[in-house]
Parts: structure tokens; sequence; C-alpha cells
């Protein structure tokens, strides 16, 4: 079955960003509760990770594009609207004919903290995004790469998982480096034991030079959260950020290692925190000449501090790209605090 490529404006001058993978909306409950069957009233917000990424990015100041697929549905349609009117460049987005766009139920608890809990009854490999192909991709979207982002969600549907792996070559010929951030969600891999799952995420990883996670998934992949033995066992890694919601971000960067606490805000909803925090990294990481190890450790602060505020300031109001912060936000955020 053929799976039509969306139409987008030539690309920016540089596109120094891509991101790879899921693109779908959170329907999260209105008010805190502990299961489906307690919600109410729902509201739908754009989000998917790398989509997430790829937002953020943009109204950050760097030029971003997002690679995956969505279906030829009114959902479809309006994420692809919301990222062409904030800006990403959709040259590599896919449209299924068939395949329909993913909705994931969100829950939330009085601290405004997530829990995923399903598709709506539906079988995870059902959704467009599922069926993304990497060999469609025009060569145009490589031409001034510098980064391309990617997760694990895709790597669970054979489709996705090999396109996801052509792109990063793509890539990778072009010279970009490639950044993995692991959001492990175990409802995705529907039926595929935890371990054959586990044994694809760290292949995934032997191809990264910067890498995301979170403490459980750290637990979980690696039985550690030392930073250090991690990258060890990686060596092609630059850098390593360790998050861990309110508890703040351990990192590893060219041998730096270090921590930044969590800024306390009045957190209403905590989804696309941890991909504004990306966002946030890799936008000052862009400013710095990667020709260049980073080698001031005080630098290799700054850049966490910023990535944190970035996250921190998406709590603020529910959904992950509504909530997403611009530059000059961050700026007026730490005037206020008197930092940087």
């Amino acid at each position: 079955m053929s799976i039509n490529a969306v139409s987008n404006n030539p690309l920016p001058s540089a596109l120094p960003v891509l991101c790879v993978g899921e693109i779908l909306f959170d329907r999260l409950a209105d008010y805190p509760a502990e299961d489906v069957e307690a919600v109410t009233s729902w509201h739908c917000y754009p989000g998917g990770a790398p989509a997430n990424v790829a937002c953020a990015l943009v109204k950050l100041g760097t030029d971003s594009g997002f690679l995956g697929c969505i279906g030829a549905d009114e959902a479809g349609e309006d994420l692809k609207q919301l990222l062409l009117e904030i800006g990403v460049d959709l040259t590599g987005l896919q449209v299924h004919p068939t395949a329909p766009t993913r909705v994931v139920d969100v829950l939330r608890n009085a601290q405004g903290e997530r829990r995923f809990a399903g598709f709506q009854g539906r079988s995870t490999f059902c959704f467009a995004d599922a069926f993304f192909q990497g060999n469609t991709i025009p060569d145009r979207s490589f031409q001034s790469v510098e980064i391309l982002v990617t997760g694990t969600l895709g790597l669970a549907a054979p489709h996705s998982a090999q396109g996801i792996e052509i792109a990063i070559q793509r890539a990778r010929i072009a010279g970009a480096e490639i950044v993995v951030d692991v959001n492990w969600r175990p409802m995705f891999w529907e039926n595929i034991p935890l371990a054959e799952a586990i044994v694809s995420i760290r292949h995934l990883l032997t191809q990264a030079h910067w890498l995301k996670l979170t403490d459980e998934e750290a637990d979980l992949l690696f039985q550690s959260q030392n930073l250090a033995q991690i990258q060890a066992h990686y060596p092609a890694l630059k850098g390593i950020l360790l998050t861990a919601g309110a508890a703040g971000c351990h990192y590893w960067i060219h041998g730096h290692q270090g921590y930044v606490p969590a800024f306390t805000v009045d957190s209403v909803d905590t989804t696309g925190a941890g991909d504004s925090f990306l966002a946030g990294f890799l936008h000052q990481l862009l400013t710095h000449d990667r020709s260049q190890p980073l080698q001031n450790p005080q630098h290799c602060h700054q850049i966490v501090i910023y990535a944190s505020a970035v996250g921190a300031l998406t709590t603020l109001s529910p959904g992950a790209i509504d909530a997403q912060p611009s530059d000059q936000d961050v700026a007026q955020f730490f005037d206020n605090k008197n930092l940087l």
C-alpha cells in the first residue's frame, strides 16, 4: 500500500535538526483520575516525543524538520497544520491512506504527573506512525542536517523500525550526529517480550552520539545510574542526560559530570517536559562550535540549566506542544530568578 508524501514549502537555507518518529494526540483527562473509567471529560493535545522536540526547537529559534507518518484523517490534518503554523519543515512527513493517526489516553494525578493508559482498545501497531518508511524521505531533507533526533517507540513496529534505521544511516552519511531519547512506554511494545525490546533499544544506542533517558530507564536498561559506566559501554557517546523529574538532572558531557536541580514551579501537567528539556539542550548545543569538544565544565553546566528551565516552563499549562516556551520566555524566567 502506497504512502503519500506531504508537499511543503522549500527547505530553509539551513535545517540543522531532523526529528524522526511518532506524532499523535494525547487525550488528556481534564481532572486527576486513577483510571480511564473515572474520567468524565477529556481534552486532546498534540504530541509525540519527536514532534514535540521539533516544535520546541522552532519556538526557541532553531529550525527543525519532522519525519514521520500521519493518517489521512481529521486528526492527521490538524497535526500537519499545527506543525506548519509553528514553522516545522514537513518535507519528510508521510500520510497513510487507511491507518489512523494515533491517539493516546493520558491520566494525571493531583501533582500533574501523567500516566499513559492505552489507545482506546486498539492495537498499538494499527496506527499510521507504525508504517513510516525511511526509503521515501526526500534527499533534500538531509542536505544541511547536523543532528537527527529519534526515540525508541518506533522500534516496536517492523515498518517504522526499518524507517528509523534508514533515516539514521542517511543522516550519518550526511555527517550528522544522532540523538536518542529512550522514552520507554511499555504499551507501545504490545506482546513483545521485555528482553527483546531491551535488545532493540541497546542496538539503537550503539549508533548514538547523545543519549537522554530517565532514572527509571537507566535502571531498566543498565541496572545502573552511573553515567560514566554507561558511557564506557557506548564509547561513541559524547553526552548523557539523565532526568528525574522534580529530582533534577545528572549529566555526563565529554567527561564532565554534574547535577542540576529542578526548578520549583507550579506544575499543571508534566507531559512533554522531557522533550522540551531535550530541545533546550540541543538549541544551546548548536550555538557551540561542535568541531571542538565542550571543554569548559561551567559551559556544560549552563547548557543543562537552560534545558531544565525550558522543561520546567512547559509544565505550567496542559499539553506538550501548546505549553512550550520561546527563547524570550526562558530569558524572562532567568531574569525573574536572577540567574545566568
